[in-house]
């Protein structure tokens, strides 16, 4: 097909999939409380037919069109971050502004970015790619995942090995600005604990304050992250100091503990072990006796399910010579008559969890920069949406097409 058909059938999906995207956005949505976006979606994957519509026992919006051989899931989250100081924000980040206009504009808001775009592009692209006959011999499930802010991969790990058939292939939604990803770093978040003694703070002699010995640390953590590991795809690995406690009878007395918490970007090659490692022979630790732990997960959802993890979350790389992100510069190529640039994410998706931990292959197509995401300026471009409603209506032939030719969908 003409790729000025298909994008034209896409603009015809242009007023509905803006609509879609600030509904959801008027709907706040932490992490463990996504309860009415599930609605809304379900909502909307009624009207436009899909053929059967779940919410997983965690709380996943889950719809299926097709019943074909090849399984292919469409996945992007619909949690947010919190909205942090309302000084920043020039709109409210939950009345979905539309600066612009329905063509060429801008929709804002909390999630527009990160990564309630996606999910409104994914909807309405499995209905045109269904309208468009692109769904022969293809089951495509459509998944809103619930705390992917707070647990990466979690729920999409939970859904594929509990109640979905394993997937041929994993697209995910996350804003790449309409570029074909195939990757990204992993990470670990760890605690640097330090003990001390407490006291009253009028005779800080008496006690030992555990908040010092970490002063040595903030400052080797901050040099480490210039000799960090380094991939010519996805980079250097990082590290982020991002919070720091302590633990105090009161604000006139000496803290007991002192915990500092890091933020581990993992590039290829680096290990959890690596990562803890480096931690652990850091003078100032090694000196102050502090402890160096992997931080771990529990939280229920809005459905009152519960589960747990360990906060490692795997790099991940599918190899450009596969079959999928072959099928995703074909797709780009007939839909928006242009062959999509390759690249991976700066930050993490739940991608750790269906390449990173499942092995599955795994891309991602999505409306909007990541440079907004979590930001005040939380955006994204109308036209982004058509075009990836566009590319999402016909990357399911493209992919069936080409493991037709001979290509293993799971190798790699």
């Amino acid at each position: 097909m003409d790729p000025t058909k298909v994008r034209a059938e896409a603009e015809l999906r242009r007023e509905r999939v803006v609509e879609l995207l600030r509904d959801v956005i008027h709907l706040p949505s932490l992490s463990g409380g996504e309860g009415d976006v599930v609605a809304r979606l379900h909502q909307e994957m009624e009207s436009v037919g899909f053929d059967e519509i779940v919410r997983d026992p965690f709380g996943s919006a889950v719809g299926r069109i097709g019943s074909g051989p090849v399984t292919i899931v469409y996945d992007s989250h619909i949690d947010t971050v919190d909205v942090g100081s309302r000084k920043e924000w020039a709109r409210d980040p939950f009345e979905p502004a539309l600066e612009g206009g329905l063509e060429g504009g801008i929709v804002h808001g909390r999630g527009a970015s990160d990564n309630k775009a996606g999910i409104a592009s994914m909807i309405h692209g499995a209905a045109l790619a269904r309208d468009l006959g692109r769904l022969e011999g293809v089951t495509l499930y459509v998944v809103g995942s619930v705390q992917e802010e707070t647990c990466d991969g979690l729920a999409l790990q939970y859904l594929i090995e509990n109640v979905l058939p394993r997937p041929d292939v994993v697209v995910l939604g996350e804003a790449t600005g309409c570029r074909l990803y195939r990757g990204h770093r992993g990470r670990v978040e760890v605690a640097v604990r330090s003990e001390g003694a407490s006291c009253h703070a009028s005779a800080p002699e008496r006690g030992h304050n555990p908040v010092y010995d970490l002063a040595g640390v903030i400052a080797e953590i901050e040099a480490l992250n210039e000799r960090l590991g380094y991939d010519d795809f996805l980079g250097a690995g990082t590290i982020a100091l991002t919070k720091i406690e302590c633990e105090t009878p009161s604000l006139n007395a000496v803290p007991a503990t002192a915990t500092l918490y890091v933020d581990r970007r993992l590039t290829l090659g680096e290990t959890p072990e690596i990562a803890l490692d480096e931690l652990r022979s850091l003078p100032s630790v090694k000196a102050k006796g502090a402890e160096v732990s992997l931080l771990g997960y529990e939280k229920t959802s809005y459905t009152g399910m519960t589960l747990t993890s360990t906060k490692y979350f795997p790099t991940w790389v599918t190899p450009e010579e596969h079959v999928s992100v072959a099928a995703g510069l074909a797709a780009g190529e007939e839909a928006l008559g242009r062959r999509p640039e390759v690249g991976h994410w700066v930050f993490s998706t739940n991608g750790c969890a269906s390449a990173g931990r499942l092995g599955l292959p795994t891309v991602g197509f999505g409306p909007a920069d990541e440079v907004h995401a979590h930001t005040a300026h939380d955006q994204c471009p109308t036209d982004d949406l058509v075009e990836a409603v566009a590319f999402l209506g016909v990357f399911p032939s493209a992919f069936r097409s080409r493991q037709e030719e001979g290509a293993d969908p799971q190798e790699g």
